[in-house]
């Protein structure tokens, strides 16, 4: 199997793509689909459809495969790790709440990061474990 050959590698190429998915949606500086397409509704376009529909597909894809690698409490107790370490950077002044930019920043890499441990977590758990998922059976 070639998923047994998961590491850091496979981890952060999978936060890569996360990462990149948030960007293209919304990120700070204004170089984003929500500030090209969806702030100048009057001026929506074909191209700004087909881009907003392949975003939403990978929206989806990554949504899925998070939500049924984690499931349910599984999601819950990692965006609570991350509410956690969120206030641990606002409590050491690491992080200004009151900066929409840093806070953005902020969200941008927890949602990304949820993302990637969903996609990796079977990875994980396989290699703790030596349980597989019935999804990773091969036919």
């Amino acid at each position: 199997m070639a998923s047994s050959n998961f590491g850091w590698g496979g981890f952060a190429l999978r936060f890569l793509f996360a990462i990149v998915l948030v960007a293209l949606s919304y990120n700070p500086e204004g170089w984003s689909y929500f500030h090209w397409a969806l702030l100048k509704v009057t001026e929506f376009t074909a191209l700004k459809a087909l881009a907003g529909m392949l975003l939403l597909i990978a929206w989806v894809v990554y949504g899925r495969a998070t939500l049924r690698s984690l499931g349910p409490l599984g999601l819950v107790m990692v965006l609570g790790v991350f509410a956690c370490l969120t206030w641990l950077l606002v409590d050491m002044n690491w992080v200004d709440p009151g900066s929409l930019r840093a806070v953005s920043y902020v969200l941008m890499f927890v949602v990304a990061s949820v993302m990637a441990i969903g996609l990796s977590w079977s990875h994980v758990r396989r290699r703790l474990s030596g349980q597989i998922d019935a999804d990773d059976v091969d036919e």
